[in-house]
């Protein structure tokens, strides 16, 4: 299995790491909110609520970073490297995108998702 392939199985899993801050910051591991954890999620300020749109943001973009994976696999037109390491330029900047929403770093934020769609982009461009 390629590098790239292993990113697509980390940015999976990514937006839990959201998920899990969301949750500790304002309490949600607790036995009480097992049984609506969304609507916990729902009613969150500062910076749980901030974990929780990072995480869902990783949500949205993740199946377009696979989708990018496999086709710039199929397509063959790239080097393996190559390939590689937009993959994990794209986890990087995934995992960057996540500190600058929970350190409300908004305009850098908007900056790393612009730079992750790009790298999203860049996989269809060196495929093709």
């Amino acid at each position: 299995m390629t590098l790239a392939y292993w990113c697509v199985l980390i940015a999976l899993f990514l937006p839990y790491l959201s998920t899990i801050t969301a949750k500790a910051v304002s309490g949600g591991f607790s036995p009480r909110h097992n049984h609506d954890p969304r609507a916990l999620l729902d009613n969150l300020s500062g910076l749980g609520r901030r974990a929780n749109n990072a995480q869902l943001n990783s949500f949205e973009v993740t199946p377009a970073f696979a989708a990018a994976v496999i086709i710039a696999h199929l397509a063959g037109g790239a080097e393996q490297a190559l390939l590689d390491q937009l993959a994990l330029a794209f986890v990087l900047s995934r995992i960057a995108y996540f500190i600058c929403y929970v350190a409300d770093w908004a305009a850098l934020r908007s900056l790393v998702w612009f730079v992750g769609m790009g790298l999203i982009v860049s996989l269809f461009i060196v495929a093709a």
